[in-house]
């Protein structure tokens, strides 16, 4: 859980919100294809599935984010990849509040659109 303490009131943030938050930032990007599984196996997982395409790192300074995507090939890789970067980070310290340690981008796949 991510909890946010100003003087006055403290946010809590579930991860599942944290998630969501990444997933709809990530999909927004023009090419981005969609989420990938995360690898590995959840028994390692920090706040994640290995459905969701997302692993979060909640530390006291901020937040970490791996993100596992499947890239659109007629974009540049490196192109998307910054702006998934760009817009996760954004969008969490926008909507969420939170420091953003690092945006980590991992393209497992790459699709040929028809």
């Amino acid at each position: 859980m991510a909890t946010l303490q100003n003087p006055n009131d403290t946010v809590t943030v579930v991860p599942s919100v944290l998630v969501t938050v990444v997933r709809i930032a990530t999909l927004n990007v023009n090419g981005v294809a969609q989420l990938s599984s995360v690898p590995g196996g959840s028994s390692w997982l920090r706040l994640s599935t290995d459905e969701s395409g997302v692993r979060l790192n909640v530390e006291p300074e901020g937040v970490r984010v791996d993100v596992y995507i499947v890239a659109k090939a007629s974009h540049g890789l490196y192109d998307t990849s910054r702006r998934v970067q760009e817009e996760v980070a954004r969008t969490i310290k926008e909507y969420i509040g939170m420091k953003v340690l690092a945006v980590n981008v991992h393209i497992e796949d790459v699709v040929f659109e028809k």
